[in-house]
């Protein structure tokens, strides 16, 4: 067992569709993980589902832990609004939210929590910062890491701020911070703003290396074509083309 810290606060949200064969699974890893390092004075999982036609809110509502608590969201569907549910419901002090296929392990969970602890308000697991690695395989991953790859190095040149994983996605947060700062956006173009924002505002974002890994079942909701992929770019560059000409501060 590795080292424990003091004693934490915490929620985690998991944003879920179609995500039946991963939930419960995810959710005993992730609480295993804190529990395993921490002291946990109130720790739980918030599973945040739209709905999802393969049940997965029924599936994780019997996970089979107090720590557990699942809800489903019947309107307003999407990635950015799914978390920001999660985030109003967050009892704890801070709160961690991630991709629910495995993609982003539990096990680097507690790197980032611990930073938040010493006084770092912002965690972000990361694949571009040294030591860092994207290793997803399967349909469409290869193309989508090539565009992820050069998607956030136009980021860097438009912002012009030393941070490298503008698309991560798997955060932990000082929750008042999140709620001061909110969350804008549609899908995952949400995090480029938080994180610029977060940096104007002078917060202190770290982040730590961490092994994008393959989906452990199910299909990706980004979809698989050049299309597809053209399409959510699209909503990314209009915001940066925002943010550099002013017009989002």
């Amino acid at each position: 067992m590795a080292a424990r810290f003091d004693q934490i606060s915490v929620s985690v949200v998991m944003p879920t569709y179609n995500e039946r064969d991963n939930i419960v699974p995810l959710i005993r890893e992730t609480l295993k993980e804190i529990r395993d390092h921490f002291v946990c004075a109130f720790l739980e999982v918030i599973v945040v589902d739209d709905n999802s036609p393969d049940g997965t809110w029924q599936v994780a509502a019997e996970a089979g832990d107090p720590a557990v608590r699942v809800v489903r969201r019947m309107h307003d569907r999407g990635l950015r609004n799914s978390i920001w549910n999660g985030v109003e419901e967050a009892r704890g002090e801070i709160v961690v939210w991630m991709d629910c296929d495995f993609s982003h392990p539990p096990r680097y969970i507690p790197q980032m929590l611990a930073c938040v602890l010493v006084g770092w308000d912002i965690a972000v697991n990361s694949r571009y910062a040294a030591g860092g690695e994207d290793v997803r395989e399967g349909k469409g991953t290869w193309l989508q890491r090539i565009l992820s790859t050069l998607l956030n190095h136009f980021t860097w040149l438009v912002l012009g701020q030393s941070f490298r994983d503008y698309t991560s996605g798997f955060v932990a947060v000082r929750t008042s911070v999140v709620r001061e700062l909110g969350l804008r956006g549609d899908y995952g173009e949400y995090f480029i703003d938080f994180i610029y924002r977060a940096i104007r505002a002078g917060r202190r974002v770290l982040e730590l290396p961490y092994r994008n890994e393959p989906r452990a079942a199910g299909e990706s909701k980004t979809g698989h074509g050049l299309l597809t992929y053209a399409r959510r770019g699209w909503k990314y560059i209009v915001l940066l083309l925002a943010i550099r000409f002013g017009r989002l501060t």
